[in-house]
């Protein structure tokens, strides 16, 4: 029997994943979380074979979670499942410690599929994402074609991105993410330099866009 838990922000859709997954006898779920912050307080206590992680997390991210678990509690196997881009989060979260990575639309066959393939300590994407990763193992580190221009940012600059496209302050991004101002100003004009953007304004207008795009259905 191996034990799971579940952490995602979302009621209905923990609901959901545990019923799929507990319809199959030889998994079970110990605990559902709702945050990075609840998921750390419990997860020793818990000791899981698996946590479900979802990237869009109240507080710390998802992508923060699980270089957190890598360190606290490497034993346990990370499967992201998310309503991210893959192309954009599936190689950060695979390069973060996590064993698989596949989107929430995905049948309920598909992530029982994901669920063993990582238990069984294998490497569980979608074929379009194995296809990049193997190229880019081929190339060596040699610049290949990105699929999205945001594909240049770092984690953390991503986060800044994305926080700033939801309206946050300067200030509020420096405090849900434990930074001074000073820091975050600085990534923002990493971001604006990577993308070319002429201004705070054009940052945050795309900024915005994008997060609109992602929280469409």
């Amino acid at each position: 029997m191996a034990d799971l838990v579940l952490i995602d922000d979302h009621p209905l859709m923990r609901k959901g994943l545990g019923r799929t997954i507990e319809n199959e006898v030889d998994l079970h779920v110990v605990g559902q979380m709702s945050s990075a912050e609840e998921a750390l307080e419990e997860i020793e206590d818990l000791a899981p074979d698996l946590a479900i992680v979802d990237i869009s997390l109240p507080g710390m991210s998802g992508m923060e979670l699980i270089k957190h678990l890598q360190s606290r509690v490497p034993d346990v196997k990370i499967l992201v499942v998310s309503r991210h881009d893959e192309t954009l989060y599936a190689e950060r979260c695979i390069r973060a410690g996590a064993k698989g990575y596949l989107m929430k639309q995905e049948a309920g066959d598909i992530i029982i599929k994901a669920i063993r393939k990582v238990l069984n300590d294998r490497i569980f994407v979608s074929e379009e994402i194995n296809e990049r990763l193997l190229q880019s193992m081929a190339e060596g580190g040699r610049e290949r074609i990105m699929q999205s221009p945001l594909e240049v940012l770092s984690d953390r600059e991503l986060e800044v991105f994305e926080l700033t496209g939801k309206g946050s302050s300067t200030r509020e991004i420096a405090e849900r993410l434990h930074l001074s101002v000073k820091t975050v100003e600085s990534y923002r004009a990493r971001i604006k330099d990577k993308l070319n953007f002429d201004s705070g304004n054009e940052l945050m207008k795309h900024a915005v866009q994008w997060v609109e795009s992602e929280n469409s259905p």
